[in-house]
């Protein structure tokens, strides 16, 4: 019986690594106003959209063509190696996972621009409940829409 998983998508963008790592660090609450599937973000709890640990931000999205909605909390950021970690629970998220990681990661590449990877992590309630394919389009597609931001930035 498999219940844990992770599934990963890695593109390549035109934006510096640093631009990108920047958006999610210091303006992660602009997301909604650059992504077409993100409909709506706020803060749930506390007062800083970006610290570790001390803030909780609701989400509301499209995945698949269905509206969804989640909190998330940043659980680690690691400057030097340019990586996030969030915590996605509530909402329809915790109807069919137990744990639900989202980890951010951007480098820079030798030839301008630079590789971003998402990788989600989860642990499901039961066996019959599919892996999370469908928010790997959901990062592929949001990650065009914000790379295409961050150019003209």
């Amino acid at each position: 019986m498999v219940l844990a998983g992770k599934l990963s998508t890695e593109l390549g963008v035109k934006a510096s690594a640093t631009k990108w790592f920047n958006l999610l660090t210091t303006q992660l609450h602009h997301v909604q106003n650059l992504c077409e599937r993100v409909h709506e973000t706020k803060l749930h709890d506390g007062d800083d959209w970006h610290g570790v640990g001390n803030s909780v931000k609701h989400w509301t999205y499209v995945i698949d063509g269905k509206v969804h909605t989640c909190q998330e909390s940043i659980e680690a950021i690691d400057e030097e190696n340019k990586t996030i970690k969030f915590m996605l629970f509530g909402g329809d998220i915790s109807q069919h996972y137990k744990s639900f990681k989202l980890i951010f990661e951007v480098t820079d590449k030798n030839d301008g621009g630079a590789a971003v990877k998402w990788t989600l992590e989860y642990e499901k309630i039961k066996e019959n409940i599919d892996p999370p394919h469908g928010y790997m389009d959901y990062f592929d597609k949001s990650t065009k829409e914000m790379d295409a931001y961050l150019v003209k930035a």
